[in-house]
């Protein structure tokens, strides 16, 4: 595997009640340059779940359109501060956008194509680029556009489980897992959406912790503790 879509949630640049804070903002720049060193060519699909959430002001009537046009522009925040960050490490990152907001490049599937093969890391914001698609539906499309290998989704667990580990202890981590049984268990890590588009394009997806860099690498290259959708 070359190229690879990284989909990490928002929620990992967030600490102590910062929406963003420095600290972990470097931290997910210095795990994407150590894979990065590994030879792979990245694309990053970062979620805005750490400013706003789409669902959040739904219930209040405010209009569901609307308010996920709001968690989008949440993921241009994450998506800059990420740029800036790796260009710290001597890293470059390009953010192109799906909603042309004005000061980002809008994005093209080409030229992020050109921007990889130029050795730049293509950090895509504003998701899909209309209301009722998650970050993780975006994740798969992009990865699918952008002709990448696989798409590792990295969360706060190792995995996929048959019910929240947080809750119960007892809970079965899958080390494989096919797209039909990810549906039909309803299991609730990524969107069905994304599952759906991933399985009738054969796309991999991998699930695994994010903080475990290492971990990432040997799981790309086939020993890493996670779960594959397959």
């Amino acid at each position: 595997m070359k190229r690879v879509l990284l989909k990490i949630s928002g929620e990992s640049l967030s600490q102590d009640g910062q929406s963003i804070h420095p600290e972990k903002a470097q931290a997910v720049a210095k795990m994407i340059q150590d894979i990065k060193a590994q030879w792979y060519e990245l694309v990053i699909v970062l979620g805005g779940g750490n400013i706003y959430r789409g669902s959040k002001l739904i219930a209040s009537w405010v209009d569901a359109a609307d308010s996920h046009n709001m968690s989008m522009l949440s993921t241009v925040f994450n998506a800059v501060t990420l740029k800036n960050f790796l260009a710290k490490l001597s890293i470059q990152a390009v953010v192109m956008d799906a909603l042309h907001v004005e000061f980002l490049e809008k994005y093209s599937a080409m030229r992020a194509r050109n921007y990889i093969e130029e050795d730049k890391i293509v950090i895509a914001s504003s998701g899909w680029g209309t209301p009722f698609f998650t970050t993780d539906t975006t994740g798969v499309l992009r990865a699918l556009e952008l002709h990448c290998d696989v798409m590792i989704k990295l969360t706060q667990v190792d995995g996929v489980y048959d019910s929240d580990p947080k809750v119960h202890p007892d809970a079965q981590r899958y080390d494989t897992l096919h797209y039909n049984d990810f549906i039909s268990q309803n299991l609730k890590v990524l969107d069905q959406t994304a599952i759906i588009m991933a399985r009738d394009n054969n796309l991999p997806i991998f699930v695994t912790k994010l903080w475990d860099t290492q971990n990432i690498i040997d799981l790309l290259m086939g020993s890493g503790l996670g779960t594959k959708i397959v």
